[in-house]
Protein backbone atom coordinates (compact mmCIF):
# COMPACT_ATOMS: atom_id res chain seq x y z
CA UNK A 1 0.00 0.00 0.00
CA UNK A 2 1.36 3.44 -0.89
CA UNK A 3 1.31 6.44 1.41
CA UNK A 4 1.47 10.18 0.86
CA UNK A 5 5.11 10.26 1.93
CA UNK A 6 5.96 8.36 -1.28
CA UNK A 7 4.16 10.99 -3.37
CA UNK A 8 5.40 14.49 -2.50
CA UNK A 9 3.24 15.90 -5.28
CA UNK A 10 0.15 15.01 -3.26
CA UNK A 11 1.38 17.19 -0.40
CA UNK A 12 2.18 20.24 -2.51
CA UNK A 13 -1.30 21.86 -2.76
CA UNK A 14 -1.87 21.65 0.99
CA UNK A 15 1.64 22.86 1.80
CA UNK A 16 1.17 25.84 -0.50
CA UNK A 17 -2.10 26.78 1.20
CA UNK A 18 -0.42 26.33 4.59
CA UNK A 19 2.45 28.61 3.57
CA UNK A 20 0.05 31.35 2.46
CA UNK A 21 -2.06 31.06 5.61
CA UNK A 22 1.03 31.14 7.82
CA UNK A 23 2.40 34.22 6.06
CA UNK A 24 -0.89 36.07 6.50
CA UNK A 25 -1.09 35.12 10.20
CA UNK A 26 2.53 36.05 10.87
CA UNK A 27 2.19 39.36 9.06
CA UNK A 28 -0.95 40.26 10.98
CA UNK A 29 0.75 39.36 14.24
CA UNK A 30 3.59 41.76 13.41
CA UNK A 31 1.16 44.56 12.55
CA UNK A 32 -0.94 44.00 15.69
CA UNK A 33 1.45 42.64 18.37
CA UNK A 34 -1.31 42.26 20.96
CA UNK A 35 -2.85 39.55 18.75
CA UNK A 36 -0.81 36.36 18.62
CA UNK A 37 0.05 35.03 15.17
CA UNK A 38 -1.06 31.63 16.48
CA UNK A 39 -4.51 32.98 17.23
CA UNK A 40 -4.80 34.50 13.76
CA UNK A 41 -3.59 31.24 12.19
CA UNK A 42 -6.22 29.02 13.78
CA UNK A 43 -9.03 31.53 13.14
CA UNK A 44 -7.95 31.90 9.51
CA UNK A 45 -7.86 28.12 9.16
CA UNK A 46 -11.41 27.84 10.51
CA UNK A 47 -12.64 30.55 8.12
CA UNK A 48 -11.16 29.09 4.94
CA UNK A 49 -11.23 25.39 5.85
CA UNK A 50 -14.62 24.64 4.31
CA UNK A 51 -13.64 26.39 1.07
CA UNK A 52 -10.49 24.39 0.40
CA UNK A 53 -10.52 21.61 -2.22
CA UNK A 54 -10.05 18.01 -1.21
CA UNK A 55 -6.62 17.80 -2.84
CA UNK A 56 -5.21 20.13 -0.14
CA UNK A 57 -6.10 17.77 2.73
CA UNK A 58 -3.02 15.53 2.58
CA UNK A 59 -0.61 18.46 2.75
CA UNK A 60 -2.56 20.19 5.50
CA UNK A 61 -2.62 17.02 7.61
CA UNK A 62 1.13 16.52 7.11
CA UNK A 63 1.89 20.14 8.04
CA UNK A 64 -0.28 20.01 11.14
CA UNK A 65 1.49 16.96 12.52
CA UNK A 66 5.09 17.60 11.48
CA UNK A 67 5.33 21.35 12.00
CA UNK A 68 3.78 21.09 15.44
CA UNK A 69 6.40 18.60 16.59
CA UNK A 70 9.29 20.56 15.10
CA UNK A 71 7.93 23.68 16.76
CA UNK A 72 7.87 22.01 20.17
CA UNK A 73 11.48 20.93 19.69
CA UNK A 74 12.63 24.46 18.86
CA UNK A 75 10.59 25.86 21.74
CA UNK A 76 13.27 24.40 24.01
CA UNK A 77 15.71 27.06 22.76
CA UNK A 78 13.69 29.86 24.31
CA UNK A 79 14.65 29.22 27.93
CA UNK A 80 17.77 28.04 29.73
CA UNK A 81 18.12 26.44 33.13
CA UNK A 82 20.07 29.47 34.40
CA UNK A 83 17.13 31.78 33.73
CA UNK A 84 14.83 29.45 35.65
CA UNK A 85 17.26 29.33 38.58
CA UNK A 86 17.44 33.14 38.51
CA UNK A 87 13.78 33.35 39.47
CA UNK A 88 14.54 31.89 42.88
CA UNK A 89 13.13 28.72 44.43
CA UNK A 90 9.94 30.39 45.65
CA UNK A 91 8.85 31.51 42.17
CA UNK A 92 9.80 28.19 40.59
CA UNK A 93 7.71 26.34 43.18
CA UNK A 94 4.87 28.78 42.52
CA UNK A 95 5.02 27.92 38.80
CA UNK A 96 4.85 24.18 39.47
CA UNK A 97 2.03 24.52 42.00
CA UNK A 98 0.01 26.79 39.69
CA UNK A 99 0.34 24.47 36.72
CA UNK A 100 -0.62 21.36 38.71
CA UNK A 101 -3.59 23.02 40.43
CA UNK A 102 -4.85 24.52 37.16
CA UNK A 103 -4.38 21.30 35.18
CA UNK A 104 -5.96 18.81 37.57
CA UNK A 105 -8.54 21.31 38.81
CA UNK A 106 -9.71 21.99 35.26
CA UNK A 107 -9.94 18.27 34.54
CA UNK A 108 -12.14 17.88 37.63
CA UNK A 109 -14.38 20.80 36.67
CA UNK A 110 -14.63 19.42 33.13
CA UNK A 111 -16.04 16.16 34.49
CA UNK A 112 -18.37 18.11 36.79
CA UNK A 113 -19.75 20.20 33.92
CA UNK A 114 -20.16 17.19 31.65
CA UNK A 115 -17.82 18.27 28.85
CA UNK A 116 -16.15 15.56 26.81
CA UNK A 117 -12.95 14.06 28.19
CA UNK A 118 -11.03 15.35 25.19
CA UNK A 119 -12.22 18.94 25.59
CA UNK A 120 -11.51 18.85 29.32
CA UNK A 121 -7.94 17.71 28.63
CA UNK A 122 -7.39 20.35 25.96
CA UNK A 123 -8.65 23.19 28.16
CA UNK A 124 -6.65 21.92 31.14
CA UNK A 125 -3.47 21.77 29.06
CA UNK A 126 -3.87 25.10 27.29
CA UNK A 127 -4.96 27.12 30.31
CA UNK A 128 -2.38 25.68 32.69
CA UNK A 129 0.70 25.71 30.45
CA UNK A 130 1.02 27.75 27.26
CA UNK A 131 -2.16 28.15 25.28
CA UNK A 132 -2.72 26.93 21.75
CA UNK A 133 0.74 25.41 21.27
CA UNK A 134 0.31 23.27 24.40
CA UNK A 135 -3.11 22.11 23.19
CA UNK A 136 -1.69 21.11 19.83
CA UNK A 137 1.24 19.30 21.47
CA UNK A 138 -1.06 17.34 23.78
CA UNK A 139 -3.33 16.46 20.86
CA UNK A 140 -0.39 14.94 19.03
CA UNK A 141 -0.11 12.18 21.67
CA UNK A 142 -3.81 11.75 22.45
CA UNK A 143 -5.54 11.94 19.07
CA UNK A 144 -8.37 14.03 20.54
CA UNK A 145 -11.40 14.81 18.39
CA UNK A 146 -10.53 17.82 16.23
CA UNK A 147 -13.65 19.72 17.24
CA UNK A 148 -12.56 19.45 20.88
CA UNK A 149 -9.07 20.62 19.98
CA UNK A 150 -10.43 23.61 18.05
CA UNK A 151 -12.83 24.48 20.87
CA UNK A 152 -9.93 24.41 23.32
CA UNK A 153 -7.90 26.75 21.11
CA UNK A 154 -10.88 29.09 20.74
CA UNK A 155 -11.41 29.21 24.49
CA UNK A 156 -7.76 29.82 25.31
CA UNK A 157 -7.74 32.66 22.79
CA UNK A 158 -10.94 34.21 24.15
CA UNK A 159 -10.04 34.12 27.83
CA UNK A 160 -6.37 34.89 27.30
CA UNK A 161 -7.36 38.02 25.39
CA UNK A 162 -9.70 39.06 28.22
CA UNK A 163 -6.84 38.60 30.70
CA UNK A 164 -4.79 41.26 28.87
CA UNK A 165 -7.13 43.88 30.32
CA UNK A 166 -8.20 42.17 33.54
CA UNK A 167 -4.82 41.20 35.00
CA UNK A 168 -3.32 44.73 35.17
CA UNK A 169 -6.62 46.10 36.51
CA UNK A 170 -6.81 43.43 39.20
CA UNK A 171 -3.12 43.80 39.99
CA UNK A 172 -3.55 47.54 40.52
CA UNK A 173 -6.58 46.95 42.75
CA UNK A 174 -4.60 44.44 44.81
CA UNK A 175 -1.67 46.83 45.16
CA UNK A 176 0.85 44.58 43.38
CA UNK A 177 4.20 46.12 42.50
CA UNK A 178 5.71 45.74 38.99
CA UNK A 179 7.66 42.55 39.75
CA UNK A 180 4.76 40.81 41.48
CA UNK A 181 2.31 41.84 38.77
CA UNK A 182 4.72 40.57 36.11
CA UNK A 183 5.11 37.25 37.91
CA UNK A 184 1.34 36.93 38.29
CA UNK A 185 0.81 37.68 34.59
CA UNK A 186 3.39 35.03 33.71
CA UNK A 187 1.63 32.52 35.95
CA UNK A 188 -1.95 33.18 34.92
CA UNK A 189 -2.12 34.40 31.29
CA UNK A 190 -2.11 31.80 28.52
CA UNK A 191 -0.11 32.82 25.41
CA UNK A 192 3.35 34.46 25.55
CA UNK A 193 2.14 37.43 23.48
CA UNK A 194 -0.82 37.86 25.82
CA UNK A 195 1.52 37.76 28.83
CA UNK A 196 3.62 40.57 27.37
CA UNK A 197 0.53 42.67 26.68
CA UNK A 198 -0.88 42.07 30.18
CA UNK A 199 2.39 43.00 31.93
CA UNK A 200 3.24 46.01 29.73
CA UNK A 201 1.21 48.61 31.71
CA UNK A 202 3.47 47.93 34.72
CA UNK A 203 6.66 48.66 32.78
CA UNK A 204 9.72 46.89 31.37
CA UNK A 205 10.69 45.17 34.65
CA UNK A 206 7.26 43.57 34.86
CA UNK A 207 7.45 42.37 31.26
CA UNK A 208 10.91 40.87 31.76
CA UNK A 209 9.93 38.76 34.76
CA UNK A 210 6.55 37.89 33.21
CA UNK A 211 8.21 36.35 30.15
CA UNK A 212 10.69 34.27 32.18
CA UNK A 213 7.92 33.01 34.48
CA UNK A 214 5.76 32.21 31.48
CA UNK A 215 8.52 30.30 29.73
CA UNK A 216 9.16 28.38 32.94
CA UNK A 217 5.54 27.22 32.67
CA UNK A 218 6.31 26.20 29.09
CA UNK A 219 9.10 23.90 30.35
CA UNK A 220 6.43 21.86 32.13
CA UNK A 221 4.86 21.05 28.76
CA UNK A 222 7.41 18.28 28.25
CA UNK A 223 6.75 16.29 31.45
CA UNK A 224 2.99 16.91 31.19
CA UNK A 225 2.76 15.56 27.64
CA UNK A 226 5.07 12.67 28.51
CA UNK A 227 3.00 11.84 31.61
CA UNK A 228 -0.27 11.77 29.68
CA UNK A 229 1.39 9.62 27.02
CA UNK A 230 2.57 7.12 29.65
CA UNK A 231 -0.90 6.94 31.23
CA UNK A 232 -2.52 6.33 27.84
CA UNK A 233 0.10 3.70 27.03
CA UNK A 234 -0.76 1.77 30.19
CA UNK A 235 -4.49 2.05 29.56
CA UNK A 236 -4.14 0.64 26.06
CA UNK A 237 -2.55 -2.51 27.46
CA UNK A 238 -0.11 -4.84 25.81
CA UNK A 239 -2.53 -6.46 23.40
CA UNK A 240 -4.55 -3.50 22.24
CA UNK A 241 -2.65 -2.69 19.09
CA UNK A 242 -0.44 0.32 18.60
CA UNK A 243 0.18 2.28 21.81
CA UNK A 244 1.45 5.83 22.25
CA UNK A 245 5.26 6.08 22.62
CA UNK A 246 6.61 5.99 26.17
CA UNK A 247 8.09 9.46 25.74
CA UNK A 248 7.44 11.15 22.37
CA UNK A 249 10.62 11.96 20.44
CA UNK A 250 9.63 15.59 20.03
CA UNK A 251 9.44 15.92 23.83
CA UNK A 252 12.97 14.56 24.12
CA UNK A 253 14.01 17.01 21.40
CA UNK A 254 12.53 19.86 23.42
CA UNK A 255 14.62 18.86 26.44
CA UNK A 256 17.79 18.54 24.33
CA UNK A 257 17.27 22.04 22.91
CA UNK A 258 16.79 23.44 26.41
CA UNK A 259 20.05 21.85 27.56
CA UNK A 260 21.83 23.29 24.51
CA UNK A 261 20.46 26.75 25.32
CA UNK A 262 21.64 26.35 28.91
CA UNK A 263 25.15 25.33 27.84
CA UNK A 264 25.72 28.62 26.02
CA UNK A 265 26.98 26.96 22.83
CA UNK A 266 24.11 28.25 20.69
CA UNK A 267 24.89 31.68 19.14
CA UNK A 268 22.51 34.55 19.89
CA UNK A 269 21.64 34.89 16.19
CA UNK A 270 20.58 31.25 16.10
CA UNK A 271 18.41 31.74 19.20
CA UNK A 272 16.73 34.74 17.58
CA UNK A 273 16.12 32.85 14.34
CA UNK A 274 14.86 29.87 16.32
CA UNK A 275 12.26 32.01 18.08
CA UNK A 276 10.86 33.27 14.76
CA UNK A 277 10.96 29.79 13.24
CA UNK A 278 9.10 28.36 16.24
CA UNK A 279 6.29 30.88 15.77
CA UNK A 280 6.10 30.10 12.05
CA UNK A 281 5.96 26.35 12.67
CA UNK A 282 3.23 26.66 15.29
CA UNK A 283 1.26 29.05 13.09
CA UNK A 284 1.44 26.57 10.20
CA UNK A 285 0.34 23.69 12.43
CA UNK A 286 -2.56 25.64 13.91
CA UNK A 287 -3.69 26.85 10.49
CA UNK A 288 -3.88 23.23 9.42
CA UNK A 289 -5.71 22.33 12.60
CA UNK A 290 -8.23 25.13 12.13
CA UNK A 291 -8.90 24.10 8.54
CA UNK A 292 -10.43 20.84 9.79
CA UNK A 293 -12.98 22.61 11.99
CA UNK A 294 -16.60 23.06 10.99
CA UNK A 295 -18.13 26.05 12.74
CA UNK A 296 -21.60 24.50 13.12
CA UNK A 297 -20.28 21.57 15.11
CA UNK A 298 -18.06 23.92 17.13
CA UNK A 299 -20.99 26.11 18.14
CA UNK A 300 -23.04 23.13 19.25
CA UNK A 301 -20.43 22.26 21.89
CA UNK A 302 -19.81 25.83 23.01
CA UNK A 303 -21.86 26.59 26.14
CA UNK A 304 -20.33 24.12 28.58
CA UNK A 305 -16.92 24.86 27.15
CA UNK A 306 -17.40 28.58 27.81
CA UNK A 307 -18.26 27.88 31.44
CA UNK A 308 -15.26 25.58 31.82
CA UNK A 309 -12.97 28.21 30.27
CA UNK A 310 -14.23 30.89 32.64
CA UNK A 311 -13.78 28.67 35.69
CA UNK A 312 -10.32 27.56 34.55
CA UNK A 313 -9.26 31.18 34.01
CA UNK A 314 -10.32 32.11 37.55
CA UNK A 315 -8.68 28.95 38.91
CA UNK A 316 -5.28 29.59 37.32
CA UNK A 317 -5.37 33.25 38.39
CA UNK A 318 -6.20 32.41 42.02
CA UNK A 319 -3.73 29.52 42.08
CA UNK A 320 -0.96 31.78 40.77
CA UNK A 321 -1.68 34.53 43.24
CA UNK A 322 -1.97 32.11 46.14
CA UNK A 323 1.19 30.24 45.17
CA UNK A 324 3.20 33.47 44.99
CA UNK A 325 1.96 34.50 48.42
CA UNK A 326 2.57 31.08 49.98
CA UNK A 327 6.06 30.54 48.56
CA UNK A 328 7.32 34.11 48.83
CA UNK A 329 8.09 34.14 45.12
CA UNK A 330 9.77 37.17 43.42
Amino acid sequence: MTTTRHHPGRLAPGLLVTAVGTAVAFGFGKLVPAVSALTVAVVLGVVVGGLLPQRTRAGLAWATKKFLRWGVVLLGLQLGLGEIAGLGPGTVVAVVVTVLVAFFGTLAFGRLFGVSRGLGLMVATGFSICGASAIAAMDSVTGTDKEDVATGVTLVTLYGSAAIALVPLAGHALGLGPEHLGAWAGLSVHEVAQVVAAASPAGAAAVAIAVVVKLTRVVLLAPMVAGVSIVRRRRHGAGAGKRPPLVPLFVLGFLVMMVMRSSGVVPRAVLSAGSVTTTLLFAAALFGLGSNVRVGALLRTGRRGLVLGAVSTVLVALAGLGALAATGGV
